[in-house]
């Protein structure tokens, strides 16, 4: 397995540790597990925050997912081309969730391009 497909696991269980930040820092327990988004969505704060992260996490995770197949399939670009930029999504999706939750809004933007950046690079190397 390459090092962009386990770069795909990863984004793929980031949300989850947004949510969990969300959950275990807000007092969430059982009673709360009945009605979980309701409980998420009178959250304020970090909970709220790392809430919206793990929300943001799943709508850029499927195009991420969808570029890095397509780099690996259509095998134009070197596989450490492929690799380097499927981790930098990653780390550039953890710092986004860190900037999120820190309510560092300017860099979050900033943050968010660039794994915006790196899904078009994937495109685009691909090409």
């Amino acid at each position: 397995m390459t090092i962009a497909y386990w770069a795909v696991l990863a984004a793929i269980f980031l949300p989850y540790l947004f949510i969990g930040i969300a959950k275990f820092t807000g007092g969430f327990g059982p009673k709360e597990n009945h009605f979980p988004r309701e409980w998420l969505e009178n959250q304020s704060g970090v909970q709220k925050r790392a809430y919206w992260a793990q929300l943001n996490s799943f709508e850029v995770t499927p195009p991420f997912l969808a570029a890095v197949i397509i780099a690996h399939q259509i095998g134009s670009a070197a596989q450490s081309t492929i690799d380097w930029i499927a981790v930098a999504f990653v780390v550039s999706r953890l710092l986004f969730g860190i900037c999120y939750i820190k309510d560092w809004a300017s860099l979050r933007t900033l943050v968010w391009a660039i794994g915006i950046a790196c899904i078009v690079a994937l495109f685009i190397i691909s090409v």
